[in-house]
């Protein structure tokens, strides 16, 4: 498949089937009457395996990576664009006559689905996670002078533990992020372990997650009176600013 047409894209990551950015590409393409572009996925088990993907595929234009390859994907790279140095994440590679350079579109796809969200009182933030999409998010909250804490199953220096989470840490922090995979299909049943019973009107809960469509997270905050979004805003953003670096 693919390989005669002229502009090939394509998205890796690992166990991506369900994947948006092929169906979203492949619709894109067919309705811009783009018959030689073609969008694939690149179902990778190791990153290492990026190389032969490479050498075996010369004619790609571009790449989209998810995960668990956001980090892991930076030695490959000749050149990062300065956000993406500064996150230490790219989701988003263009092919240059200098190799390959990394960006990061998530950055743009966040802060413009949330900003329609946020009202005076969110000031602080929990970002479940430490991947690389929760990096973006964090930059992100550092660009809206958000103040955030990372809630992590095994937190590092400054990082919060699920159990830590109280009264009086929701209390203040009245938007929460959910960056992990728990929840996304075919595993719907997964959820992060917060204690939503603690959740009220004023929190604002946004899952990157967007199949399904409301996850038992959103599901949860949407009981407990939470203003919800899942994340296939920011998807749709972040797939057209691919589309204009991969174009520029």
């Amino acid at each position: 498949m693919g390989n005669t047409e002229k502009n090939r894209f394509g998205l890796v990551g690992k166990n991506i089937s369900y994947s948006f950015s092929k169906a979203y590409f492949t619709e894109k393409f067919k309705d811009l009457g783009l018959n030689d572009h073609s969008y694939e996925n690149f179902d990778i088990a190791r990153i290492e395996d990026l190389q032969n993907l490479l050498l075996t595929n010369k004619d790609l234009k571009g790449l989209n990576i998810t995960i668990p390859y956001k980090e892991a994907v930076i030695p490959y790279l000749s050149e990062l664009n300065p956000k993406a140095r500064k996150i230490g994440a790219v989701n988003t590679v263009k092919f240059t006559k200098k190799g390959l350079k990394g960006y990061n579109t998530d950055i743009y796809g966040f802060k413009k689905s949330i900003k329609p969200f946020l009202k005076t009182h969110h000031k602080k933030a929990l970002i479940l996670g430490t991947g690389g999409a929760s990096k973006a998010v964090a930059f992100v909250f550092g660009e809206l002078g958000i103040k955030y804490k990372h809630v992590s199953r095994n937190p590092g220096k400054k990082q919060l533990a699920y159990v830590d989470l109280n009264e009086k840490i929701l209390k203040k922090h009245t938007i929460i992020v959910n960056s992990t995979p728990l929840g996304t299909y075919p595993n719907i049943e997964g959820k992060p372990d917060i204690p939503y019973e603690m959740l009220s009107a004023k929190h604002v809960l946004f899952d990157l997650i967007y199949n399904p469509e409301k996850t038992i997270f959103l599901q949860k905050g949407e009981k407990q009176g939470a203003t919800i979004s899942n994340g296939l805003r920011m998807l749709e953003l972040q797939a057209e600013k691919s589309w204009r670096i991969w174009n520029s």
